[in-house]
C-alpha cells in the first residue's frame, strides 16, 4: 500500500475538523454520484430533497434510465404518504439527471463513489474522476469498510479525498461516517460533514480504519451469529428473536444480513480481517457458501428468510 510522508503528513494529520471549521456551510451545490444501486440510488434522493442538483452516473444507459424510474418512483410514494408535497417532489425529480459517461461529472462540486466494495474497481474509478473533474472538486468513496488513503492515492489531488459513509436505507438512516484519512485537508473533512448536515444528516468523523465505527462493531456480532447457528446453538428464528427482544435491536441478526447484502457482508468481513487478522472476522463458511449459490438476502429475494420478488 503507498505511503504517505513529508508535507502531505505535516498539513493534512488524522485528526477532526474543528466544530467552527464544521459549523461552515459546504460551498457545494453540484453532486455526483457514481453507481446506480441501491446506496446510490438512495444516496441521490437524499442530496436531491436536500436541494443539491444530482447526476448520477451508471454503467449503461439501461441502468441510468432504470435509475431515474426508481427515483420518481420512490418520490411518489413519499408523496403519498404525506412525507412530500407534489411541489417538492417535482422540485426534486428536476434536480436528478442521469449518465452513463464519467466525463459528464466534469462540473460536480463533490462526486461520491458508490459501487460494489472492490478496492481495485474503486480505484479505477477514482483514477478516472481524478483526470475529468474540475481541480477543486472533492472526491468521496461511500465504502462502509475499505481503506479510503488507498483510493485518495489513485489521484493527483489526494487532500481533496475523503470519505462519506451513508447507511441503508439512506432516506431513513440519520447517520453518516465522515472519514478523515491521513492525507485529507482538513477543509476537505469539514465541508464533507457540512454537506452531510446540509443533506439532514447526522455526521461522525471516524479515522481511516477498516469498518469505521459502526461495521467494526456491527459485523464481528453477526458473524458470531453465523457461527452459533452453524454450530447448532440456536435456530434463526429464536436468535432474531432474543436479540430483538432481549437487546431492543430493531431487527435480529439474520434479517440484517439479508438487508445488507451477503456478498456486501462477506466483503466487510474480508476486510476487517485484513487488517486485523482476528479470527471471529473470518466470514463463516456458510456466509461463503451463500455467495456461490447468489442467496444474497433481500436483493435476489433469498438469504437466510425468503422475500417476494420485486415487481
Amino acid at each position: 500500500m503507498p505511503r504517505v510522508y513529508g508535507s502531505l503528513m505535516a498539513t493534512a494529520p488524522e485528526t477532526t475538523a474543528t466544530s467552527e471549521d464544521s459549523a461552515q456551510p459546504s460551498g457545494l451545490r453540484t453532486v455526483g454520484i457514481v453507481g446506480s444501486g441501491i446506496m446510490g440510488a438512495g444516496v441521490a434522493e437524499v442530496v436531491a430533497r436536500a436541494g443539491f442538483d444530482v447526476i448520477v452516473a451508471s454503467r449503461s444507459q439501461e441502468r441510468a434510465d432504470e435509475t431515474a424510474a426508481s427515483f420518481a418512483s420512490s418520490l411518489n410514494r413519499q408523496v403519498e404518504r404525506g412525507k412530500l408535497t407534489l411541489d417538492e417532489r417535482d422540485a426534486a425529480r428536476a434536480r436528478l439527471s442521469t449518465t452513463n459517461d464519467m466525463h459528464n461529472l466534469v462540473g460536480c462540486d463533490l462526486v461520491l463513489e458508490s459501487i460494489v466494495e472492490d478496492l481495485e474497481r474503486k480505484r479505477d474509478v477514482f483514477g478516472v474522476l481524478d483526470e475529468v473533474c474540475q481541480p477543486g472538486a472533492i472526491l468521496a468513496t461511500n465504502t462502509s469498510t475499505l481503506p479510503v488513503v488507498e483510493l485518495a492515492m489513485r489521484t493527483k489531488r489526494p487532500q481533496l479525498v475523503c470519505g462519506i459513509h451513508f447507511f441503508n436505507p439512506a432516506p431513513a438512516m440519520s447517520l453518516v461516517e465522515v472519514v478523515n484519512q491521513i492525507t485529507a485537508a482538513p477543509t476537505t473533512v469539514a465541508r464533507a460533514q457540512a454537506f452531510a448536515r446540509e443533506c439532514g444528516k447526522d455526521p461522525v468523523v471516524v479515522k481511516d480504519r477498516a469498518g469505521f465505527i459502526v461495521n467494526a462493531l456491527l459485523f464481528p456480532y453477526l458473524n458470531n451469529a453465523v457461527r452459533l447457528l452453524e454450530n447448532g446453538v440456536a435456530g434463526r428464528d429464536d436468535m432474531d428473536k432474543a436479540m430483538k427482544g432481549g437487546c431492543g435491536f430493531p431487527m435480529g441478526p439474520f434479517a440484517l444480513l439479508d438487508l445488507v447484502g451477503i456478498d456486501t457482508s462477506v466483503a466487510i468481513l474480508e476486510a476487517l480481517f485484513t487488517e486485523t487478522r482476528d479470527p471471529h472476522v473470518s466470514p463463516q463458511p456458510l456466509l461463503r457458501r451463500m455467495v456461490t449459490a447468489n442467496m444474497l438476502g433481500r436483493k435476489t429475494g433469498v438469504g437466510f428468510y425468503e422475500y417476494p420478488k420485486r415487481s
